[in-house]
């Protein structure tokens, strides 16, 4: 069955902003879902405005808001807040990501949903979760990385920390975020009622250093910065040949061994500084310039060969135009064009879950796109919808991320 047939008939109404919120939403989205998204008038939501872009539109909206409606309502204000309400009569699901507290005094928040949309599951996604001590911390990825450890623990053993490229923690926290609302509308068949949700940013930091908590709880050395490499095993980074870089994943006694075998460097399987995993990650960094001296002795393309042939795993290191312009990205279909809409051309990231090349990827929406049609959905009347107020901000959304 196509993933993008998993939700048909679903109801999501998205108040989140920045990334994680509008991730979960967009996956709900893609997987068959109606989703609408509310925005206040005039400015949209804060990565409208974000670099870079697209022509006129920005990356990371575009990215993050496919397969959605666009209404722009003011919800600071009753008529505003009213609308929404009724736009969420019966809702499935309602993602926000303001402040916490906010959504109670704008009237949005958990009750006021329920009592419109009775079986609604409702998830809020915040930054430090919504205690005392976190619930008035700034919610921004770099902060989350910096509280965490996961910056501390990054970049070149002599360097400064450094925050990972990818925004892993809105990310992931979308992602779970969507894992807790689907296992909630799977609940539904089983309970009566609503259900709350939360996902947060720095839960979704944490868990993303998992098993190196586990080791720092039962070893009480604090996990080293390593660059390319990895805690557990050597070799496992990347080394500089004579024209470039190469990664090799030798994680273990066996790969090690042949790597020695392909470098022709058999004596160094039987060092005793480097026979087992542990002695080889007590001795990183004499085994690692012992190896790429002998890597700077040929261009790359020669020891990708070699190594590859003797069963090791080894790989380029790509810039990201060479891995967009391999065939096996064209092979896997990750590239999607989306429906013609405003910005022409536009390809995105497919879901990585989804392998069905026929699923549907519609164009993210222009600002207040679908205004109209949707409040007439939702019953309200011609001097209805005029008679609701302009603005340009919405209170307390978070910043971008």
């Amino acid at each position: 069955m196509s993933l993008g047939r998993t939700y048909p008939g679903l109801r999501v109404v998205d108040l989140s902003e920045n990334i994680a919120g509008p991730l979960a939403c967009m996956v709900l989205g893609d997987l068959g879902a109606d989703v609408v998204k509310i925005e206040p008038p005039g400015t949209g939501e804060a990565t409208r405005r974000l670099s870079p872009r697209w022509g006129a539109e920005s990356a990371v909206f575009l990215t993050l808001n496919r397969n959605k409606r666009s209404v722009a309502v003011d919800a600071r204000t009753p008529s505003g807040r009213d609308a929404v309400l009724r736009i969420a009569r019966g809702a499935d699901v309602v993602v926000e990501s303001f402040r916490p507290g906010v959504a109670e005094r704008l009237g949005l928040g958990f009750d006021d949903l329920a009592r419109v949309a009775p079986r609604v599951v409702y998830c809020s996604v915040s930054a430090f979760g919504e205690g005392p001590l976190g619930r008035g911390l700034p919610g921004y990825d770099a902060l989350i990385q910096a509280f965490t450890g996961i910056m501390e623990m990054t970049g070149d053993p002599d360097g400064p920390p450094a925050r990972t490229a990818p925004s892993a923690v809105d990310i992931s926290t979308g992602l779970w975020a969507t894992t807790a609302i689907m296992a909630a509308l799977a609940r539904r068949q089983e309970r009566s009622g609503a259900e709350r949700v939360t996902a947060s940013l720095v839960d979704s930091g944490f868990f993303l250093l998992c098993h190196q908590i586990t080791g720092y709880l039962g070893t009480g050395a604090f996990p080293p910065r390593l660059g390319s490499g990895g805690p557990s095993t050597a070799p496992y980074e990347a080394f500089r040949t004579q024209d470039g870089t190469i990664m090799i994943a030798a994680a273990t006694d066996r790969l090690f061994r042949r790597l020695c075998d392909a470098l022709d460097l058999p004596r160094l399987s039987e060092d005793p500084r480097f026979r087992r995993v542990a002695d080889r990650v007590t001795a990183r960094m004499e085994l690692a310039a012992l190896i790429e001296d002998r890597l700077c002795q040929a261009p790359s393309r020669h020891w990708l060969d070699r190594i590859a042939k003797a069963g090791v795993p080894v790989g380029p290191v790509h810039t990201l135009a060479e891995a967009l312009a391999h065939p096996l990205t064209a092979e896997r279909g990750l590239l999607r064009t989306a429906d013609p809409g405003t910005v022409p051309g536009l390809r995105q990231i497919r879901l990585p879950i989804d392998s069905d090349a026929d699923c549907a990827m519609k164009h993210p929406p222009a600002l207040g796109a679908h205004t109209e049609e949707v409040l007439t959905e939702a019953g309200l009347t011609r001097e209805e919808i005029d008679d609701l107020p302009p603005s340009t901000a919405m209170e307390g959304t978070a910043p971008p991320r």
